[in-house]
């Protein structure tokens, strides 16, 4: 098994403690804010974060703070205006779920505008896994 499946437990298994609203609503915060630093200070310094978007089947995956950081400022200088909206959350132990539309502009022209989630496993308050989703936008007809 690759990407991100094979780095964590399954989902559902005994972990380290109990993520709150309020963890989840710091982290999305701190992505709206689009402040590397405060973003990169919620992962554990080995932390797995896989992006919607990249060469692999689960995007592109990035392992530790270095790694994280440069993807994220890539990716606010690509998309300045990107901004997560009408999140909500699912919270389930070490584990939680994020909904929300993904909005922004990228230099390059492309609109964002699709709905996603992110998949997250916490050991303490710290981000362990992180693996993001993207509805696919075509305007082909089919299934």
């Amino acid at each position: 098994m690759a990407g991100c499946a094979a780095l964590h437990p399954p989902y559902g298994s005994e972990g380290t403690g109990m993520v709150t609203l309020e963890l989840m609503r710091k982290i999305s915060a701190a992505f709206n804010s689009r402040d590397v630093e405060r973003i990169v200070d919620c992962f554990a310094e080995g932390a797995t974060f896989c992006l919607a978007r990249g060469p692999e089947p689960v995007g592109r995956t990035l392992t530790g703070k270095a790694a994280i950081r440069q993807a994220l400022s890539d990716r606010f200088r690509q998309i300045p205006d990107m901004r997560w909206e009408g999140q909500d959350y699912i919270l389930a132990g070490d584990h939680a779920v994020s909904l929300w539309m993904v909005r922004g502009k990228g230099a390059d022209g492309e609109e964002l505008n699709y709905q996603g989630c992110d998949i997250y496993r916490f050991e303490g308050d710290k981000i362990v896994d992180k693996n993001t989703f993207w509805k696919i936008v075509e305007h082909k007809d089919r299934l």
